[in-house]
């Protein structure tokens, strides 16, 4: 990753090489994390119980709140603030980029909310680990930690699993379900909006019918159904540990290619043009989110 970065500030990728790192970092990232549902222990993974994943909506909801209310303070307008807020709390660019058109963001707040949340991300990935020792936190907790904090899901694996595999899976596994989180924001916008029947047809199974499967992948990454079925057909030992170990070696190299795709898409200079208030909305909003973090994994006694 940090390769990419140093990369990209002498190169600008052309429209070929932008298409290819892209898709490096979008599709074989996806590829990558489905494939290692195979090589995760779920029922250890659920160690912490439901109660963990009560939490993650609570804290997305929280942090939802409390960033755009910072946005807000600082004078973020309303559209940027929710998508600061949304990129914050729940995927980064993914959220934005879903919540964006039915909140009926213009062209300027997306690519500053996006710029900025992207290079932030990179910070948080090389600069999360160091929370490890200070705050002695388990690879478990630091997974958790992880998981709740780190913006997208490769930067979730490039933030946790260099410090054990435990706390990899463990972040993967809290990511996954705070991306599900990013369905019923939309939805919630969506309605709290009322865009035109379009959106409405589109998000509420209305006179038309969407047929149930197409709401859920709709608002369910495929590669997240993926992982957790892989899963699932691993905790009941319908898989042999030779299959096991090719997905594992598969989804380490595919996840090593999306890092180096991930470096390349950041750009440095993007924070030169990010405003002041995005970038002390962007910060504040990751600091607290931190300590709610923190507070959860003490509250609910997490080993």
């Amino acid at each position: 990753m940090l390769i990419g970065v140093v990369v990209r500030t002498f190169w600008t990728p052309g429209i070929q090489a932008d298409s290819g790192v892209r898709f490096a970092s979008k599709e074989l990232l996806e590829v990558a994390v489905c494939l290692m549902g195979l090589s995760v222990n779920l029922p250890f993974l659920l160690a912490a119980g439901p109660a963990l994943a009560i939490g993650v909506v609570l804290l997305v909801s929280m942090g939802l709140a409390l960033s755009y209310g910072l946005g807000r303070v600082l004078g973020l307008s309303h559209k940027l603030a929710v998508l600061v807020a949304c990129g914050n709390a729940i995927c980064g660019n993914s959220a934005i980029v879903a919540v964006a058109p039915v909140i009926e963001a213009d062209a300027e707040d997306v690519g500053s909310a996006v710029a900025f949340t992207a290079i932030l991300g990179v910070a948080v990935v090389l600069g999360l680990p160091l929370l490890l020792k200070p705050l002695s936190l388990s690879y478990y907790q630091y997974g958790v930690l992880a998981g709740l904090t780190v913006y997208a899901v490769p930067q979730v694996l490039a933030a946790a699993f260099p410090v054990s595999v435990l706390s990899g899976q463990v972040g993967t596994l809290v990511k996954l379900v705070r991306v599900l989180m990013l369905g019923p924001v939309v939805l919630f916008f969506a309605l709290r909006r009322r865009a035109g029947a379009r959106a409405r047809v589109m998000l509420i199974d209305g006179p038309t019918r969407t047929p149930t499967l197409g709401l859920l992948t709709q608002f369910v990454p495929w590669f997240i159904l993926g992982f957790l079925a892989l899963a699932a057909v691993r905790s009941v030992g319908w898989v042999s540990e030779g299959a096991v170990s090719v997905a594992q070696t598969a989804s380490s190299g595919l996840t090593l290619i999306a890092m180096a795709a991930l470096g390349l898409g950041c750009d440095l200079r993007a924070i030169v043009r990010a405003g002041g208030a995005i970038v002390g909305t962007v910060v504040g909003s990751l600091v607290m989110l931190i300590g709610l973090s923190l507070a959860l994994i003490h509250l609910l006694g997490i080993p």
